[in-house]
């Protein structure tokens, strides 16, 4: 379906709203389809526990909504655009599937999003990093919510910058997520007078980073930039670690790391790295009540993308009972209708690109002295306000935006 027959259906779902009809529930069920990488490289950032963050949201609500039964099916995408592509529209065409939630690596997010769009379901996407997401990729089905890496950018690389690194070298997992983020860094070096020196692309996954942290070591840049995730990160900061980059005088700066990343290295290894999240388990009483529950269920504490599952789960089954209708236009716009205040943002709102807008914080990672504990690793140093975090509307390329 093209994007201006989306534009219309969008439209004819608006009025709807307005005039106060609604579409009613299409079956005796709301269902949730999960997808996420279950067994490889981003395991640990979202994986089972986030199926768990959303079955813990479902029973947070009764396990129904309006009298519908709501079910959860999940599935290993493995980290595959082409595997997730015909797991999801089995499930939509087949399965009658209202939700598709995780969704971690961006391209499969991408490809899933334009089925989505084909079948006018609803998807929100909790771990995949990719700006483009609502950007040029920007659809009427899907909701981007935890983070993406315009924040990333403004906030870990603009403080490194600031701190005095002038000249980079970005070493890039070569998917859209690291594409994107590359571009987003580069810009926010370049804008606070600093000079990306050199660029370098390594396959998704990459178990042996060692020829390329020789080549960024070479280089003599400032900072070497990890723009990866999950087990490519660790693995990168280990073999950086391994062959001295920081003892020889460069910057380390890891772009994307989540709390699971920092878990598995240690703050021996990890101590003073500066990174940008969108939550924190132990900011306030709320994040850590909510945290205590997760850890009871999973025995981990929840990196940013599990506690936005649960959150943008939350949010979504709401809609559904104040609209009473599963239909993915008459949802959509309820969600954007409706602030944000829970356990993981406070006036979080969902623009008309998808992109939810919240607070970002700049952290850095404790000093063994200062952890008390296994999952003690951050200390927050500032908040990065959601109008300041996020690309504004007025540089968008979404045609949702566009052509309003």
């Amino acid at each position: 379906m093209t994007m201006m027959k989306k534009l219309l259906t969008s439209a004819v779902a608006s009025a709807m709203m307005a005039s106060g009809a609604q579409a009613a529930m299409s079956n005796d069920t709301v269902k949730i389809g999960y997808l996420a990488d279950m067994s490889g490289t981003y395991r640990d950032l979202a994986g089972p526990n986030g199926l768990k963050a959303v079955e813990m949201a479902i029973a947070d609500f009764g396990g129904k909504v309006n009298g519908t039964k709501i079910e959860v099916v999940s599935a290993d995408d493995r980290n595959s655009a082409d595997v997730a592509s015909s797991t999801v529209r089995r499930w939509v065409e087949n399965d009658n599937v209202d939700l598709v939630a995780g969704l971690v690596a961006s391209s499969v997010s991408i490809a899933v999003s334009d089925i989505l769009e084909e079948n006018d379901k609803l998807g929100i996407i909790s771990g995949s990093a990719a700006s483009s997401i609502t950007n040029e990729h920007c659809t009427p089905n899907h909701i981007h919510y935890v983070y993406d890496t315009y924040p990333l950018a403004n906030g870990t690389a603009s403080a490194v910058v600031k701190e005095g690194g002038k000249t980079w070298y970005i070493l890039t997992a070569d998917y859209a997520f690291g594409h994107a983020l590359e571009g987003d860094v580069t810009r926010v070096v370049e804008a606070n007078g600093g000079e990306v020196i050199g660029t370098l692309r390594h396959p998704f996954p990459t178990p042996d980073f060692s020829s390329f942290i020789l080549q960024a070591q070479a280089s003599g840049a400032d900072v070497v930039a990890l723009a990866n995730a999950g087990a490519d990160t660790t693995n990168a900061i280990n073999t950086a670690s391994e062959f001295g980059v920081t003892q020889s005088g460069q910057t380390l700066a890891a772009l994307l790391l989540f709390l699971t990343d920092v878990k598995a290295l240690g703050v021996e290894a990890a101590q003073g790295i500066q990174l940008t999240t969108g939550w924190y388990w132990d900011m306030n009483d709320e994040t850590r009540a909510w945290s205590d529950r997760f850890f009871e269920e999973t025995g981990a504490r929840p990196t940013m993308v599990h506690a936005g599952i649960y959150s943008s789960t939350m949010q979504y089954l709401k809609a559904v009972d104040a609209t009473d209708s599963d239909d993915a236009q008459t949802v959509r716009k309820q969600m954007m209708d409706t602030p944000i205040n829970d356990m993981f943002a406070k006036n979080g709102k969902i623009r008309v690109d998808g992109r939810m807008v919240h607070d970002m914080f700049l952290a850095e990672v404790k000093t063994p002295d200062e952890s008390t504990g296994e999952w003690d690793l951050y200390k927050i140093l500032r908040t990065i306000p959601a109008d300041e975090a996020y690309r504004p509307l007025s540089e968008s390329k979404c045609p949702l935006v566009t052509s309003k």
